[in-house]
């Protein structure tokens, strides 16, 4: 029994050091502890804020467990000749930066272990170093805004719903005792704005906000340098009318791409279904393709105009058009039995227009 499972923890961590390097072209050990399942991602990211002394704490599994999968992925590493990099792990705090601890016992050899990323040897030295530097910078600093009253836990003030707080691990900090209070807050919304201050700025933080409705921490703004901030809006005043013209351009290709897209989804609907009205085909084809709209046309697959993707889309139209889908919907039906309960109408005249 116990082989088996290390058989299974060792195929688990394989798939996921696999997909990992596909995608990134590296792989760490946080990589393969959440490809895994040993690891949940937001228990990462409550460590990564100091909220969670060591990350060993929340893996899931023995000490044991831990490093038999640890060996497999470093086995797995040195079989594809992968080189290893070692990365420096750290958060923000007031002060400055700290470093982030894996391990209960903190040993060093242990925590160079996990801290070790190992690259395809197919990137340029260049791009291993760009790599690393990148996967060594901390990110940047949350700022929450409230939602309700609270206080510092330092300097005792007072913090009104809607003001803004640093947590330092578990400690609430207004922005003055977070050294932050120099910064200026700057609204989300204007794209060019934000990503010219936050290159500008040599120092910033996200401004966040829980929305109840949505159960999840909403991007609100972003802090930076009052004078990174000046010499951004300097800047996207000056090339404003150039920016917009690059706008209206692009809205007019987006315009061409979706007409064509829509002209040739057509063609492919009329040759599928022969006998499908002409004005048919063509509002169908319309419908789905809207940009936005998550529709079936919109998806890799519509856009590549596969069979399936167009069947689907032209059965989803006869299904709201020619029954009464909408009605039992409208008076409370689960949608599989309204589904069910036209699906031979649709099946009908799908039957009539491919011919």
């Amino acid at each position: 029994m116990g082989g088996n499972r290390s058989e299974e923890i060792e195929s688990r961590v394989i798939r996921a050091a696999e997909e990992a390097l596909a995608r990134q072209q590296f792989v760490s050990a946080i990589d393969i502890l959440t490809g895994a399942r040993l690891l949940a991602p937001v228990h990462v990211e409550s460590w990564r804020r100091g909220r969670i002394d060591y990350l060993e704490s929340v893996i899931q599994g023995s000490l044991a467990k831990i490093s038999r999968a640890m060996e497999a992925f470093q086995g797995w590493a040195r079989e594809k000749g992968l080189n290893p990099s070692e990365t420096r792990y750290v958060r923000h705090t007031r002060g400055g930066t700290v470093d982030l601890q894996f391990s209960k016992s903190g040993d060093p050899d242990l925590e160079r272990n996990y801290r070790t990323h190992y690259v395809s040897p197919a990137l340029t030295e260049r791009k291993r170093e760009r790599l690393a530097e990148k996967a060594s910078k901390p990110s940047a600093p949350v700022v929450f805004q409230i939602l309700r009253d609270s206080e510092c836990s330092e300097c005792g003030v007072k913090l009104e719903s809607g003001s803004l707080l640093f947590m330092d691990g578990e400690q609430p900090l207004c922005l003055a005792c977070a050294k932050m209070d120099e910064l200026e807050y700057l609204p989300a919304g204007d794209a060019a704005l934000t990503r010219r201050a936050t290159k500008y700025s040599e120092r910033t933080a996200v401004v966040v906000r829980f929305s109840r409705s949505r159960g999840r921490y909403e991007r609100q703004g972003i802090l930076v340098a009052p004078a990174a901030l000046e010499r951004a809006e300097q800047d996207c005043f000056e090339d404003a009318d150039q920016r917009a013209k690059a706008r209206q351009a692009g809205a007019a290709r987006r315009r061409r791409e979706d007409m064509e897209l829509i002209e040739r989804m057509t063609v492919e609907i009329r040759r599928l279904f022969p006998r499908c009205p002409p004005a048919e085909a063509a509002a169908i084809a319309g419908h789905t393709a809207l940009r936005g709209s998550g529709r079936v046309g919109r998806t890799a697959a519509g856009r590549s105009l596969e069979e399936g993707a167009l069947e689907a889309a032209v059965r989803a139209a006869v299904r709201h058009k020619y029954t009464p889908y909408d009605t039992l919907l409208a008076a409370g039906a689960e949608r599989p039995l309204a589904r069910a309960e036209v699906a031979e109408r649709v099946d009908g005249i799908l039957a009539a227009w491919a011919g």
